[in-house]
């Protein structure tokens, strides 16, 4: 079995459920997309939403990848940034507890949150304050942790930092590990499209986009945008809701349809098909059984609120993988 390493933005996850979307107008937060706030506009949407029912959880969009593929056995790293605070050592508990090695610094200024405003449609909105997130640095990354695995995932949310990505990246190739990205959000692929480009043709082994973002990346829709990516990745997977998942390899295209499922939540719903996905590519799965894999666990995790499924979850759904994994091997 292959192992993975994620890096990404450590945060605590704060879901909100809202009545209507008038509070995201109220703050100027587009509907569906992630906004970069400070701390003091974070603490205003919270003080703002406090009567309204919430969730706390550890996430951060790589951290929850990692998270299920920990839950599914895959021995698996994390590298991030925290505060030295209560809130930092409940994000590291909560990843330690799946199994994953951790590499987490502990800075001076409080841990980051991804304040998640939930739509009654369940659509989600984003408003993330990095926090001690921020403050990982290139020099922090070494050959020796990244040495013992074998596939880096980039979360498209660390662009801003790019000297990061860029140096992640480079250390991957040099020690023959592949490298996936997910673009994370379609007004950062908006904000951030040339440095986006760079980096997948320089080094991306497997992208992984939604619908919305692989447009804002190629400027195409469907099957076109998937044909655009592939050209700059071997592997290139995207992800269309309730229309399920295209993927495409070598000029074969395989379609993914989605798992039925009661929608509570969409949080979650794309770091789980990518633990899913990779779960089933570390195992050497076919494509088509990695999306089969991703789709199962992205419906599991939009039937409730947050973004990390709970054991007795991961209890009823591993004899499913099992199957899908089992088919591979006969």
């Amino acid at each position: 079995m292959k192992k993975v390493l994620g890096i990404g933005n450590a945060l605590v996850d704060i879901m909100t459920l809202m009545d209507d979307d008038s509070f995201l107008q109220q703050y100027s937060l587009p509907k569906g997309s992630m906004q970069m706030v400070d701390s003091e506009k974070s603490a205003l949407i919270n003080t703002g939403t406090c009567k309204l029912g919430k969730v706390i959880t550890s996430g951060g969009s790589a951290a929850n990848t990692m998270h299920g593929l920990g839950m599914l056995g895959v021995e698996t790293g994390f590298i991030g940034s925290t505060g030295a605070d209560p809130m930092g050592d409940f994000f590291e508990k909560e990843m330690r507890n799946a199994g994953i090695t951790t590499k987490i610094f502990r800075r001076n200024i409080p841990t980051g949150t991804a304040t998640t405003l939930i739509s009654p449609d369940s659509e989600r909105t984003f408003a993330t304050c990095l926090g001690a997130a921020s403050e990982l640095y290139p020099a922090d990354l070494d050959n020796t942790f990244f040495s013992r695995y074998n596939i880096l995932y980039l979360e498209g949310y660390l662009i801003f930092n790019l000297r990061l990505v860029e140096k992640a990246c480079m250390l991957a190739k040099t020690l023959n590990m592949e490298v996936a990205l997910d673009l994370a959000s379609y007004n950062v692929v908006e904000a951030k499209l040339d440095d986006f480009r760079n980096i997948a043709y320089k080094y991306v082994d497997i992208l992984i986009a939604n619908s919305e973002e692989a447009k804002a990346f190629t400027g195409c829709n469907g099957v076109e945008a998937l044909n655009e990516m592939s050209r700059m990745s071997p592997v290139a997977v995207v992800k269309n809701g309730r229309e399920g998942s295209v993927i495409k390899s070598g000029g074969e295209i395989m379609h993914i349809e989605a798992a039925a499922a009661s929608v509570c939540d969409t949080t979650g719903a794309g770091d789980l098909y990518a633990a899913g996905f990779l779960y089933g590519y570390s195992l050497n799965c076919p494509l088509g059984f990695c999306g089969k894999i991703g789709s199962l666990l992205a419906g599991k995790v939009i039937e409730i609120t947050g973004a990390r499924l709970p054991a007795e979850i991961w209890n009823e759904v591993k004899p499913d993988i099992m199957k899908i994994t089992g088919l591979h091997g006969k």
